[in-house]
């Protein structure tokens, strides 16, 4: 999969835009502020139709203006298809060959993209919630059915904890309403506990090698903690009918996938306890570089790699380690202020760019 080209009207800083892509290596460089890391938070939400930076679509459209768009031709299996977000006053619109697609889930997983921010690399000490987002947004890439389920089940919890808040105040015994959105609950709890199982063991297949790779030393893998895991239906539903007392009284569902979670683990140790700064950074961009595999072998293709300001998290040598290890056939996109830090070969074979006030400008540097 690449993205031959983009344009973007009135998009953060940049105004009117339109740029193709090389291949495979593509590195912008400039001063912080220029708009490198805007472009490729553009080339991702055209892929998820959301910023992995701000919540707010209204603050990507340009200062002074009302609506912003974002297209892209995408190359995938031979095939060249038309892709386009647009934001504005009448909400978000997304279309695809012309054509607006009506639900979102639709459009989702057809462009995979995988990230690495330095927002990132704060992922292991953040909250399980933002480490079950990571885990969302990732496999809604790979299998379109995981967003719907996720969704789905989303919408019972939702219900189910209204009606908990409803029986308390309401002094209603009758659970037979209860027991049906807890069915429901585990019924898709169940499934999307499935589908996090395999990813992550996808992910443990390649990361422990991917990491040894970069950093030389030291066995990585993420460990998924789920209440749902090793429990069936009938199993689940005695548990939540125990605490149905204690979920009236809080209002609220004590458990679920919802409070999931992943560690991530290096010779035994927890690295949130237990690994330095260094670690962290590395375990998550093996994390990301093993989605790579993980996409490969499901999809049949490569999917889109942004490396968002990279060379600022980690040393030259760690930096040479992960470029010698990005296959060739999977276009790769870098930002960087510093583009003396690139090896010069590898300059050679890139396409280069530099970005300065909104405005890109190719370098030639064979």
């Amino acid at each position: 999969m690449k993205i031959n080209n983009i344009s973007l009207i009135n998009f953060r800083n940049y105004e009117k835009l339109n740029i193709n892509f090389g291949d495979h290596l593509n590195i912008f460089y400039g001063k912080n502020g220029s708009g490198k890391t805007n472009l490729v938070e553009a080339i991702y939400l055209l892929a998820l139709t959301k910023s992995y930076r701000i919540s707010n679509d209204k603050l990507l459209i340009k200062k002074g203006s009302i609506k912003t768009k974002i297209n892209g031709e995408i190359l995938k299996n031979d095939d060249t298809t038309k892709y386009s977000v647009s934001i504005g006053n009448e909400g978000k619109i997304v279309e695809i060959n012309n054509t607006k697609i009506d639900k979102i889930s639709d459009y989702v997983s057809k462009i995979n993209i995988i990230l690495f921010s330095p927002i990132d690399t704060r992922l292991i000490d953040a909250t399980p919630s933002d480490r079950r987002k990571m885990l969302n947004i990732e496999i809604s890439q790979i299998n379109k059915e995981y967003l719907i389920v996720l969704a789905n089940y989303n919408k019972i919890l939702k219900q189910r904890n209204f009606y908990l808040r409803s029986l308390y105040v309401n002094g209603n015994n009758d659970l037979s309403y209860l027991n049906i959105l807890t069915n429901k609950l585990i019924e898709y709890g169940l499934l999307i506990n499935k589908y996090r199982i395999e990813f992550i063991n996808n992910i443990n297949t390649y990361i422990s090698n991917i990491y040894s790779d970069i950093f030389k030393s030291g066995e990585l893998k993420i460990k998924y903690n789920s209440y749902y895991n090793g429990k069936n239906e009938i199993k689940l539903l005695k548990i939540y009918q125990q605490n149905y007392k204690k979920e009236m009284e809080i209002g609220k569902t004590l458990l679920g996938i919802h409070h999931d979670d992943i560690e991530f683990i290096i010779d035994n140790n927890n690295l949130k306890e237990w690994g330095s700064e260094g670690q962290r950074k590395n375990a998550i961009i093996s994390f990301k570089l093993a989605e790579i595999k993980v996409v490969n072998n499901i999809k049949k293709y490569n999917p889109i790699l942004i490396l968002d300001d990279l060379f600022s998290e980690l040393d030259q040598e760690k930096i040479k380690n992960i470029l010698k290890l990005l296959d060739k056939e999977v276009q790769t996109f870098i930002t960087t202020t510093e583009i003396n830090k690139v090896d010069k070969k590898i300059k050679k074979s890139a396409n280069i760019y530099y970005v300065e006030n909104g405005n890109i400008t190719e370098e030639n540097y064979g």
